[in-house]
């Protein structure tokens, strides 16, 4: 195998990821990461203005053009919107990168179409945008999904019934896809962060900055880069599981 930084510094060259969720916290930093690594990125989310606030980012680094798409993933319209834009703005797909998400407490909060509307951003929607990025890496024999998941799958934090449902389908929609697709040469990764800074997070700005500094949560550029590290990896090697948490978070 040719050394390390040839091979990392070739991996993203060109290749065409979509993210869901592009726009804020994991989704931005991973936007901007991977563009600078030579990837060419579209990204779609719920808000124009954080969209575009994104898309000003990646340019004012003076790195190649990414995409942008407002779409709501909770519905089957937006889905086909943003694989709408793959097709004719993209070109094609060779790495998707499941993302979009949306914090919610217990089941004792809210009603049907409350949690309807969660389970369908959370979860349904991994599981529609992977069919169709299926259906596109089928052809090539090859393929890239990366499902961002969380730690709350395995903690099951109390007064977060409904998140934790979602995040714990992820893991074991997850497990059991890799097993039908690895045989068609299509990979796929699950990273389960810890604490993160994201809009997620309730937490003020200051409040989250002084918890970074404790190493108690993660800036999002942290799972940025343990996405780009299952990106990486040779052919024959998948990092099936990641499990990334602040050094302190001890739960």
């Amino acid at each position: 195998m040719e050394d390390f930084n040839s091979h990392f510094s070739s991996a993203f060259l060109g290749k065409k990821i979509l993210i869901t969720g592009g726009s804020t916290g994991i989704g931005r930093a991973s936007a901007i990461l991977l563009s600078s690594l030579g990837a060419k990125c579209l990204i779609c989310g719920r808000n124009d203005e954080p969209l575009r606030e994104t898309l000003a980012a990646i340019k004012s680094k003076k790195l190649p053009d990414a995409i942008a798409v407002e779409a709501d993933l909770s519905s089957g319209e937006g889905i086909r919107k943003v694989f709408d834009a793959v097709d004719s703005e993209l070109g094609g797909l060779d790495i998707l990168i499941n993302n979009a998400a949306l914090g919610y407490g217990s089941i004792t909060d809210g009603g049907y179409e409350d949690w309807q509307y969660i389970l369908n951003t959370n979860l349904l929607a991994y599981m529609a945008c992977s069919q169709e990025a299926i259906n596109r890496f089928k052809s090539a024999g090859a393929g890239q999904i990366i499902n961002i998941g969380s730690m709350s799958a395995d903690v099951r934090e109390e007064k977060s019934s409904v998140y934790v449902a979602t995040k714990a389908g992820i893991q074991g929609f997850s497990e059991a896809l890799r097993k039908e697709i690895n045989p068609l040469g299509i990979r796929l990764s699950l990273i389960e962060p810890g604490a993160v800074d994201t809009d997620m997070q309730p937490a003020s700005k200051e409040e989250k900055l002084e918890q970074i500094e404790k190493h108690e949560m993660l800036p999002a550029d942290d799972i940025a880069w343990a996405i780009a590290f299952c990106i990486a990896q040779p052919p024959a090697s998948d990092v099936v599981n990641l499990k990334i948490r602040p050094h302190l978070q001890l739960i």
